[in-house]
């Protein structure tokens, strides 16, 4: 037989352009047009149809962007039609390319009930006419542009309404009545799937040809002039190669409705807002249609907002919920970043998550959805488990450049040994399409072929919404039980995990983070919005210290509604787009303000409390919120504060530099602002490296090959221009009141201005150096490195409730493609018997390297990214005023590195009152190995107070814990403050902590003595 397989590819490619596709549709009949130009941001409803309507012109161009549009559409059925086999086609100007990242629209019927939501790959709309066949509805247009582009990564101005510009940016297409014939429709989703799956197969597969054979008989018995009269009969061809069942050994896919909404990103968070009511109803649109069909959504802040702006549209979410068909999933707040976020907020996204899933939607999600964050922390298992969870789902591990993950479906150990059963789906792909060339590479790239027979795949329009269509849906319904693909089931993520976990509960393990070869620059980008994150963790954790405090010792009414609104929006603005610099200039603009009023409530919140506690008086007082004491007053506590002992000195060096001396520590800073020596009065040892410097400033050339915002290349550190190669423009020292001694480096750095402080304080183990930045470059990052005279294989850097190592060399590709790291508030660098450390108050980014000095010994130099320039999305990135803060603390053990981040993340706050007040708790241990992080009132209500502790050095911890306030009892519980222990009343209580363990412990006050009752 004569090989014909390349012309019967063409033929039928032709066929589909010139007259299948085409005769879906078989006649049409225009509908009348108006609109209403939006004059500013989004109105609801209820404005929008009040308003007057002008009339809309055949291919009108509207919609500056950002801009909203208002259509209404009217006209009557024609003649002879029937409303079942008719849709409105509405084409508000669409691409076939990018759908969710350009005009999208909600349509309502003249109620304001939502129909559905047209985009550019589901621009129809059901024939809502009335009973005599007048039609009536409007269409919120939002004109969004498309920032992207084809992914150049050149600076654009769209991401900001007032860069914009005016012009319109789509034109109206095809507004119509469509006659839908199908039959003919069904044919093309025939052809789809068979031609799709041809193309897959070995070229000398006898299925293949079988399919070539069957496509070649269609097209023979379809007549091309008459594709309505005959599609039934070319389908009627088709059914048997459609019918052929897949191998008994065939993969099994679990096929997952999907809509990944990323919270903002590429436009801002109101649009997001839109952008759920509209994806969801697209999803309720097809549940209507498709019984089988189930979508899973996560992100509690979603559907909170679907209840405040759509309550219409969250009732019949809410209904669907209680079918087991709309699926929320992840059990968390927002899909957050999980490398920057600190301990406690990543267990308040899931407390604030799964609550929200209780209380509204009646459900408690199992399984953790984090299919497009930016790597993985090591700490996440234990949070994971801790909150009531026991999956974990990802996707974007297979973005990795150099190293592959060497497992889809294993258990993952984080940090203290808990394990989470985790999938990553080998589809590649979360926004899945379910062609027969992404089930095959599903079931080829499959690595636990042999053990385990199933996976999952989420399909769907994604990142900008939209969510499946009901060609994916199709698509899935052939691909059900079909020779030559994987099995193909629509399910949900409970029941592949369920079945998953039990045909493979000996999977491999992975132990540690899941480092992502990729995106290293969000650890830096928008440093703005990452000092606004840190800061407002900080400030909730003492805004909860001392309310509880107050509460408890004076009876102030706890703020509970007031602090769980702030928690809800730093939850938001941790979300894997906010939180790492990678979105659109609004959003970070939005970030910054939203930053600073919550600062402003928290510091109203922390006075409050504080005035309460004290009372007045004139006595000064320290507020003392780290879990340490701090100059005599007790952890936790408030108290009169002991000055430190002993002063700093000072003197001029002969080369111009200055010397400073405390009981602690002596610094060296030479004539070109450098500190060329740091020695600690215990060791007596130098803990910089000969011929090197404790603040070395590199600014570095930053190109990424693509995703600017995202991307750290390793190239960066072939161009590198030192700032301290020269004397700065001024050096000057000066003493404070308290003491302090500082020594002040201002430098010109190109079009920026840079002033840095050295400081030490009386008593200090530390030295400080503080930052005032005037950024003003472009593609450049701005490094700090420390030179250490200390013989070390790896660094210690903090994550959440514990540390990991990161290698100072680069033996595996595993190693070096870790060339930049995120570490949180502090970094430790040792061999044995000595270490110092390195804190921050707001740098994230970090890295870490070796050099072997001529004559021997070795260097370990650890680099802060203090800044960067990117120019995708905002090309005004980093610009501007910034300040942040380092310290480094010689002859530091990890108990120290983790007293220095909270030192200088908790800066001492000062009170005026007429007392001191206990704390209420002490706690008695192994040294500070085991940390109390939050002192919290219960988020039920109930008046009980939450402690939690953790181990912070990687060791066992053995703690006494004493209550200072009248308990009933206590008693241990999850992370959720739900109990898994005993209750018990004996106190004090001692607990011992496995490394890295996280103990949270409820404690019941006991109840008021009744009036006139001895005490």
């Amino acid at each position: 037989m004569h090989d014909d397989r390349t012309r019967v590819h063409a033929r039928l490619r032709r066929f589909v352009r010139e007259r299948l596709e085409p005769a879906v549709h078989t006649a049409y009949e225009p509908v009348a047009v108006a609109h209403w130009q939006v004059p500013d941001e989004p109105v609801p409803f209820s404005r929008a149809v009040a308003q007057i309507y002008e009339p809309t012109t055949r291919n009108q161009q509207w919609g500056r962007a950002w801009s909203s549009t208002w259509f209404r559409l009217s006209g009557a059925l024609p003649a002879g039609w029937d409303a079942a086999n008719t849709e409105i086609v509405c084409d508000l100007g669409f691409t076939a390319e990018q759908p969710g990242f350009q005009v999208e629209g909600l349509a309502y019927r003249s109620d304001g009930t939502v129909i559905k939501a047209v985009s550019p790959r589901s621009h129809h709309l059901p024939c809502v006419v009335d009973d005599d066949g007048a039609l009536l509805l409007y269409v919120e247009a939002a004109a969004n542009p498309d920032v992207a582009g084809t992914y150049t990564f050149a600076p654009t101005p769209l991401g900001e309404k007032a860069t914009a510009g005016p012009k319109p940016l789509y034109e109206l297409g095809t507004i119509a009545f469509a006659a839908r014939d199908t039959t003919a429709w069904e044919l093309l989703q025939d052809v789809r799937v068979l031609d799709g799956l041809a193309r897959r197969l070995p070229e000398d597969s006898t299925r293949r040809s079988r399919i070539l054979h069957g496509l070649a008989r269609m097209l023979d018995a379809i007549d091309p002039d008459d594709v309505a009269g005959t599609a039934a009969e070319a389908r009627a061809v088709l059914a048997p190669l459609l019918a052929a069942p897949a191998h008994a050994s065939s993969h099994r896919i679990i096929a997952v409705g999907h809509a990944h909404i990323d919270s903002a990103w590429l436009w801002p968070v109101r649009e997001t807002v839109r952008k759920v009511a509209r994806t969801f109803s697209n999803v309720l649109d097809l549940m209507d249609r498709n019984p089988e069909f189930v979508f899973a959504a996560s992100s509690a802040q979603q559907y909170a907002w679907l209840r405040e702006h759509q309550p219409g549209l969250f009732a019949r979410v809410r209904e669907r919920v209680r079918e087991g068909r709309f699926v929320p999933v992840g059990g968390m707040w927002v899909e957050s970043d999980t490398n920057m976020p600190g301990g406690e907020s990543m267990i308040r996204q899931f407390a604030h998550g799964k609550r929200f899933f209780r209380e509204e939607l009646g459900v408690d999600s199992e399984e953790v959805w984090l299919p497009d964050s930016f790597g993985y922390s090591a700490a996440l298992p234990q949070i994971v488990r801790g909150t009531g969870n026991r999956w974990f789902l990802t996707q974007k591990m297979s973005w990795n450049q150099v190293n592959r993950l060497p497992h889809h479906t294993f258990w993952w150990e984080g940090i203290d040994g808990t394990r989470v059963f985790t999938h990553l789906p080998p589809a590649d792909t979360y926004n899945s399409q379910l062609t027969p060339d992404e089930l095959l590479h599903t079931e080829h790239n499959f690595q636990e072929s042999g053990a385990a027979t199933m996976s999952l795949v989420p399909f769907g329009w994604g990142d900008g919404g939209g969510g499946p269509t009901r060609e994916m849906i199709a698509a899935a319904e052939r691909s059900r039980d079909l020779e030559g693909l994987p099995r193909v089931e629509i399910g949900s993520p409970r029941r592949f995990f369920e079945e998953a976990e039990a045909e493979y509960p000996d999977a491999p393990v992975w132990s540690g983070e899941m480092y992502l070869e990729l995106h290293r620059g969000t650890y830096t980008s928008q440093a703005r919005t990452k000092r606004g994150n840190r800061r407002s963790e900080q400030l909730l954790h003492e805004a909860e210290l001392w309310a509880t405090t107050a509460a408890v010792r004076a009876g102030v009414p706890y703020p509970a509604d007031e602090l769980r609104r702030i928690w809800e929006r730093v939850l938001l603005l941790q979300f894997h787009d906010i939180l790492p610099g990678s979105s659109i200039a609004w959003v970070h603009r939005e970030a910054e303000r939203d930053y600073a009023a919550i600062a402003s409530e928290l510091t109203a919140v922390i006075e409050r409390s504080l005035t309460a506690l004290v009372g007045d008086g004139d006595v000064e007082l320290v507020a003392n919120a780290l879990p340490t004491a701090l100059d005599g007053v007790p952890a936790l506590g408030i108290g009169a504060a002991r000055n430190s002992s002993g002063d700093v000195t000072w003197q001029r060096a002969g080369d111009g530099g200055v010397v400073m001396k405390s009981g602690g520590v002596r610094v060296v800073v030479d004539s070109r602002g450098r500190i060329v020596s740091l020695v600690d009065a215990a060791t007596g040892r130098e803990a910089v490296a000969p011929g090197g410097a404790a603040n070395r400033l590199v600014i570095h050339r930053d190109t990424p090959t693509e995703w600017d915002a995202w991307d750290i290349d390793d190239h960066y550190r072939r161009v590198a221009t030192p700032l301290d190669a020269d004397a700065p423009d001024a050096l000057e020292v000066a003493a404070s009141a308290d003491g302090t001694v500082v020594v002040t480096v201002r430098r010109s750095v190109a079009n920026s201005r840079l002033t840095q402080r050295i400081s030490l304080s009386p008593g200090s183990a530390a030295v400080d150096l503080a930052f005032d930045i005037d950024w003003q470059e472009g593609q450049k990052l701005l490094k700090l490195f420390v030179d250490l005279d200390v013989h070390a294989d790896d660094v210690l850097a903090e994550t959440q409730f514990g540390h990991v190592r990161r290698a100072t060399h680069e033996n595996t590709s595993w190693d070096a493609a870790r060339f930049e790291f995120c570490a949180h508030r502090w970094a430790y660098v040792a061999e044995p018997g000595y270490g110092v450390a390195v804190a921050n108050d707001s740098t994230y980014g970090h890295d870490a390297s070796r050099t072997v000095r001529q004559g021997g010994g070795r260097t370990t130099t650890l680099g802060l990214s203090l800044l960067r320039a990117p120019r995708f999305p905002d090309p005004e990135a980093d610009r501007g005023d910034h300040t942040m803060r380092v310290s480094i603390r010689p002859g530091a053990g990890i108990r120290d590195a983790v007293a220095e981040g909270h030192r200088l993340n908790l800066p001492k706050r000062r009170a005026t009152g007429a007392r001191a007040v206990d704390p209420l708790f002490e706690f008695d241990g192994d040294g500070d190995g085991v940390v109390a992080e939050t002192v919290k009132l219960a988020d039920d209500g109930s008046g009980d107070v939450v402690l939690r502790l953790y181990e912070s050095t990687g060791g066992r911890g053995t703690v006494t814990v004493t209550p200072r306030f009248d308990t009933a009892e206590w008693v241990p519980t999850d992370l959720l403050e739900r109990p898994v222990g005993d209750r018990s009343s004996v106190r004090p209580l001692t607990l011992t902590l496995r490394p890295f363990e996280i103990v949270t412990l409820r404690f019941s006050p006991a109840p008021a003595a009744p009036a006139g009752a001895e005490t």
